[in-house]
């Protein structure tokens, strides 16, 4: 059984004032509960880089891990702008989102350097967040298994099947972030599954049903629960959603199968 996790990406928003009042409610609503809640499911939050240490001090002794939006792949030196595995290590981050959608197509990141993430996040014992996820033209055009399958190998490059286990999947349509569409639950459950057949053949039957693939894109409190009614959505990667702490609550309470 997999574990069902359920990421906030709040892209780029909020300060350390807002960023600490949402914490506070997001954990009013879960923690009393956690005890039951969190036992079946993972939450995590990833907030802009500079807000990381004020959400790390609101988390203090919450079961809610702390995630990074991005990262480099060397350990340090002439990288304006950039941050190290080990800068986010050092303030307690264990997760980190690679090739979002917004990533590879605003700044134009290509599959090469973001398997050179993944490799880095893992060899500082990070979890990456892997996102695949195809354009509009590129679904209209029928194209939408065959850029998920070479997004998700050229990402997975050159790892083990050992490495590939301990990699989050999401899968994001492009034509579905925030623009308040989002693919139907079973056009969804149509591409998990051909991630996961292309995980069975990259890395063996049993690390491909081990590895969670979460789905994202225009993810709500209305339509989470019939998302995760389908076997191979293994949690939500929520950006606008996330950012109130009733809605982003409902999603991480969504009936699972």
């Amino acid at each position: 059984m997999r574990r069902k996790l359920f990421a906030a990406n709040w892209k780029m928003n909020l300060g350390p004032a807002q960023a600490r009042e949402l914490i506070r409610a997001v954990r009013a609503q879960l923690d009393p509960q956690s005890g039951s809640l969190l036992k079946d499911r993972e939450v995590m939050i990833a907030p802009p880089a500079i807000l990381i240490p004020a959400v790390q001090q609101e988390l203090a002794g919450a079961s809610i891990a702390l995630g990074a939006q991005n990262m480099y792949f060397e350990e340090q030196g002439a990288f304006t702008g950039e941050i190290s595995a080990a800068m986010l290590k050092a303030y307690g981050v264990t997760h980190v989102i690679l090739g979002h959608s917004e990533r590879r197509h605003i700044f134009g990141e290509d599959d090469v350097l973001i398997n050179k993430k993944v490799k880095a996040a893992l060899r500082h014992e990070l979890t990456p967040v892997l996102c695949v996820g195809e354009t509009l033209a590129q679904r209209d055009g029928g194209e939408t298994t065959r850029i998920l399958t070479t997004q998700l190998l050229a990402g997975l490059g050159e790892l083990d099947a050992a490495q590939v286990s301990k990699v989050v999947i999401a899968y994001e349509p492009v034509w579905a972030i925030g623009t308040g569409k989002n693919a139907t639950p079973d056009q969804a459950q149509r591409e998990h599954g051909a991630l996961r057949g292309t995980l069975v053949e990259r890395a063996g039957r049993d690390v491909a049903h081990s590895v969670r693939i979460l789905y994202g894109g225009s993810v709500t409190a209305e339509n989470v629960d019939s998302l995760m009614s389908k076997p191979d959505i293994d949690g939500a990667l929520v950006g606008g959603a996330s950012l109130k702490a009733d809605s982003f609550v409902r999603i991480v309470r969504a009936l699972t199968v």
